[in-house]
């Protein structure tokens, strides 16, 4: 699978641990940045993995910052994306079988490594389930995108 991954300054020590998993499990990985700990923002980077969804280049993608929460806001003003801020290994697998995340975000202060890992697998691992139930509330998702305001 082709993976595009991005981080702010927050995350940048946990994407190369992720980087080396990724490629252990045989993903290509799409390098969003940064590529050090200088201080960044994080939009700019939520942006850059959004982008790669969006033109086809990636798969999946996987956006860093210290809580997660800055790459989860940020990634779900770009439309097409719907990213879920995960810190266990059920809401990954069941974000992606129910609502269809294409973009896990991670918070690389609150997770350490070894759980950031058991999370990207159970994300790359899961398939959307396509269930009636599901497909619906994703059509209201999307009818909230469109309209930009409550149903």
């Amino acid at each position: 699978m082709r993976v595009a991954l991005g981080c702010d300054h927050g995350g940048f020590p946990l994407k190369a641990e992720l980087s080396k998993l990724l490629a252990e499990h045989g993903h290509e990985l799409i390098d969003c940045g940064t590529d050090s700990a200088d201080p960044v923002d994080y939009p700019r980077f939520a942006s850059k993995v959004a982008k790669a969804l969006l033109d086809g280049s990636a798969e999946r993608g996987i956006v860093l910052c210290g809580s997660g929460v800055g790459a989860a806001v940020a990634s779900n003003k770009v439309k097409g994306i719907r990213a879920g801020l995960c810190h266990d290994t059920y809401s990954a697998h069941q974000g992606v079988e129910h609502d269809d995340i294409n973009v896990l975000c991670l918070g690389a202060r609150v997770v350490g490594p070894s759980l950031a890992k058991e999370i990207v697998v159970a994300f790359l691992n899961a398939r959307f389930s396509g269930k009636e139930r599901h497909v619906r509330r994703l059509q209201l998702i999307d009818e909230l995108e469109g309209k930009g305001k409550p149903l």
